[in-house]
């Protein structure tokens, strides 16, 4: 099997009708590299059809098309082409032939091309995809994951056809368990011989098998092999070790196909006891649930943008992810194997009941269980994944015959994977939402029923009383069978359930499948002290685009709206912006999983102090870990301490501000109201009266200068790579200067294109893909992809500072990224 990229030569424009080219004949399209995002360019308007929940950006069809050559030897080849996502809708055209459609925008599919291609010649493939009024949040549109081109010979291994499981395990040995489907499109009955090699984690191997296979014209077999890894270092969170299978199909002498995959030997265990066992111990879930957008890139799913989220969410403490509401790429299963990231993977979010004019809903009737087939095959072979998530907020798991839908997706999913766990993010107040607007329309008059913002809006106005409906019997009724058919019964907000259910379902295992942010101190203490309950996944552990402010401070003298208005762009709502840069909430979660021992200090800007601040259930404090503002000394400022010391003594440029109580028995925070005084203030923990930790802030001096930072200067030159630089305005001893808003270039030169500019700035109307973009907070960040090897030259500047250039160098990879899936075996087997 040949594996090849499939992401450079093609162009992108919008999609007319043929009659309409007639009239009007239509441009080219614009020459693009997948991933690509055709939503991100597009200019927002606060009329578009999406409103706040898109980012105010307009929906669309694009025409995607490429040019390929097909070699004239690949005709006795079978060539198909793998697209991992196309948002949405997608039909595929080839030589101007449909070929195939998918309707759900998130799951990964094969067309066959070999019955539309001309071989020795051109070709031409065109995708048509569309988005339009159908998602709650931001999706993009178009190509936004990665293609390749499969060629493989008629004797062949099937997509997804080598599935690894691990069932055995101790210290002497692991028993590993490869299942193979070989497939036979000749015309004749073929025997070969499958032989199977398991390679350690430094490469060398461990394990050896092979096995004769005779298939029938037109059939397929399933080889299964038995392996036995001696000594096996196993996969956990810690230590996230990986061993990788190649498989080789031979007739006689000749290699027929092969095809490799890395996997882990761990093993999971789960009960009402223990919780969660992972190699026999016990894991709670940091958890954090994720949107698919990259920010400043859109949708584009470019594996390093994924491999950065997945290593700044660990170094944020979290281990473990949920993905809402849809399935992960392949380039972030490959990034949390590597990086010990737990992951629970979601289906859908919603099944027949809409929750947008043109959502999934219309076709999920009809494409579900290929949907379900397309993300265990996506998933099987990757040890970070431990749960599938059948849905989100259902509205028919309130409804006995709603629960026996989910019934059947649970049971699909085992059929094609028993080694995870099953869960669905149930909100009890969802599936009595009708119930729960009736009883709200008696309560107020009417005026609750219509609730700006829709349930979200309902759930942050009313949290108190969704938390009494998610209690009430009501709900313990309706959702007692959805539940009965899990694993694990993922509640979303449902925190008020978590000791009641321990007591009326004593076999009942939770997992706070979403949850409030600034709950966490309380959330936590429940998961330590309860073994039943997994963990809690915070909304979210990093910022999207869409459900515009959602996690804004809203005040008192301003009138309330839940959504916000245009240019609103982001949630404002993740414990890391949509730049990647940790937010003070982010320092807080840290410190209530007792990973983090320093004080942190955050300041209200000084702007807002004594303006009474509205409830908002995802809102954080509006704070910054600064202490460099646009205010006058003296200016009044509430400083908020995150710790858990005993007691936290605040000091200003040496001048005691006094002593408060922290701790887990503060939930974790104290506030201080001072003066803020340019110089220096100290946050000093204390526990037994004794010092044990200080953090400081400085303000920042007058000889600011303009600094870039690459996270790599050296990179691969392919479409999977980019270099993200951090772009800041600090002073000689490194401080941020928070208060610098103003306008940065960035000049590439080389080969290379600047993928993406911009600033966390949550209510923002300037573009991501200009080369100039206003800093917020002091920071931006800029996405470099390389187009081809070689040297690279990035120039940043803004008026008033020194020119930073920065030197990047794009090298060809060996075997390029275009991966032939050839693997070592075959040297030492068949020679």
């Amino acid at each position: 099997m040949t594996t090849t990229s499939f992401n450079t030569g093609w162009t992108v424009r919008p999609k007319v009708s043929p009659y309409a080219q007639l009239q009007a004949p239509q441009e080219d399209g614009t020459p693009v590299t997948l991933p690509h995002d055709a939503m991100i360019t597009l200019p927002r308007s606060e009329d578009a059809i999406s409103g706040g929940r898109g980012a105010y950006f307009p929906g669309g069809v694009f025409e995607y098309s490429k040019t390929f050559d097909i070699p004239a030897d690949f005709a006795d080849k079978k060539v198909s082409v793998e697209f991992e996502g196309v948002y949405r809708d997608a039909m595929i055209f080839v030589n101007g032939v449909f070929a195939g459609q998918r309707p759900n925008g998130y799951s990964g599919f094969v067309i066959a091309l070999d019955p539309y291609l001309r071989y020795g010649a051109p070709n031409t493939i065109r995708v048509d995809a569309r988005a339009h009024d159908d998602s709650r949040w931001y999706t993009g549109a178009g190509i936004y994951r990665d293609t390749r081109l499969i060629v493989t010979s008629h004797t062949h291994i099937e997509h997804g056809g080598l599935q690894i499981t691990t069932p055995d395990i101790d210290e002497e040995r692991a028993v590993v368990a490869a299942g193979i489907t070989v497939r036979n499109d000749s015309l004749h009955t073929r025997t070969v011989t499958v032989v199977t090699r398991i390679d350690g984690p430094d490469g060398a191997q461990v394990a050896e098998s092979s096995s004769p296979a005779t298939i029938r014209a037109g059939e397929s077999v399933v080889v299964r092999h038995r392996l036995y890894v001696p000594s096996p270092s196993l996969w956990n969170v810690e230590t996230p070790t990986l061993y990788s299978a190649g498989v080789a199909v031979i007739e006689g002498t000749e290699v027929q196909d092969e095809i490799s995959s890395t996997f882990g030997i761990r093993e999971l265990r789960l009960d009402p006891h223990h919780g969660l066992r992972i190699n026999g111990e016990s894991v709670k879930l940091r958890g954090a649930c994720i949107h698919h957008d990259n920010g400043i890139l859109g949708a584009a799913t470019i594996r390093r943008a994924e491999e950065r989220r997945i290593q700044l969410l660990k170094d944020a403490g979290f281990n473990a992810i949920r993905s809402s509401h849809n399935p992960l790429s392949p380039a972030m299963l490959d990034a949390c194997d590597r990086y010990g990231m737990l992951v629970m993977d979601e289906t859908f979010d919603m099944w027949t009941e809409g929750k947008s004019s043109f959502d999934y809903s219309l076709s999920f009737p009809e494409w579900w269980e290929r949907d379900v087939e397309a993300l265990v095959a996506k998933n099987f072979n990757h040890p970070s994944v431990i749960f599938y998530s059948i849905g989100n907020e259902i509205l028919e798991t309130g409804d006995p015959l709603g629960s026996n839908l989910g019934r059947q997706i649970a049971e699909k999913v085992r059929s094609l994977d028993s080694t995870r766990f099953i869960t669905n993010g149930i909100n009890g107040f969802v599936s009595a939402l009708r119930e729960v607007v009736e009883m709200m329309h008696a309560h107020a008059g009417g005026a609750a029923a219509e609730s700006e913002g829709g349930v979200n809006g309902l759930m942050n106005s009313a949290a108190d009383f969704m938390g009494q409906v998610n209690a009430s019997p009501l709900v313990t009724a309706k959702t007692e069978e959805s539940f009965s058919v899990l694993d694990v019964a993922g509640l979303n907000y449902g925190d008020s359930r978590y000791l009641m259910d321990k007591e009326l379902f004593p076999d009942r295992i939770l997992v706070g499948s979403e949850t409030f942010p600034p709950g966490i101190a309380k959330y936590w203490r429940l998961v330590q002290d309860n073994p039943q309950i997994l963990g809690d996944f915070t909304w979210t552990g990093w910022d999207y685009l869409g459900e515009v402010g959602i996690g804004r401070v809203q005040y008192a003298d301003v009138p309330p709206v839940f959504e916000a208005p245009f240019p609103w762009i982001a949630a404002w709502v993740g414990d890391l912006d949509i730049t990647g840069h940790r937010r003070t909430m982010s320092y807080y979660r840290e410190t209530v999983f007792g990973l983090r021992t320093m004080p942190f200090i955050a300041v209200q800007r000084p702007e807002n102090f004594g303006r009474p601040r509205l409830p908002g259930m995802w809102a954080w404090s509006d704070t910054l870990p600064s202490w460099t503002w646009d205010a006058a000394d003296h200016s009044p400022t509430e400083v908020e301490v995150y710790s858990d010391a005993e007691e936290i003594e605040l000091v200003i440029n040496g001048t005691s501000q006094g002593r408060r109580s922290c701790g887990p028995d503060h939930a974790y925070i104290c506030t201080f109201d001072v003066d803020y005084v340019r110089g220096e203030i100290t946050a000093i923990a204390y526990r037994g009266g004794v010092e044990i930790a200080r953090t400081r802030l400085q303000t920042v001096t007058d000889e600011v200068a303009l600094t870039a930072t690459p996270d790599r200067t050296t990179l691969t030159a392919d479409d999977a790579e980019l270099s993200f630089i951090a772009i800041e305005f600090r002073d000689p001893a490194g401080t941020v200067a928070t208060t610098i808003n103003q306008p940065v270039s960035v000049e590439v030169s080389g080969p290379a294109i600047l993928q993406g500019l911009g600033s966390a700035k949550p209510n923002n109307s300037q573009r991501y893909d200009a080369a100039q973009h206003t800093s917020f907070d002091g920071r931006l960040l800029a996405a470099i992809r390389p187009t081809g090897p070689g040297s690279i030259t990035v120039s940043v500047s803004s008026n008033g500072y020194n020119t930073v250039t920065i030197s990047l160098d794009a090298a060809e990879q060996a075997a390029l990224r275009a991966e032939r899936s050839d693997h070592p075996l075959m040297s030492s087997v068949f020679n």
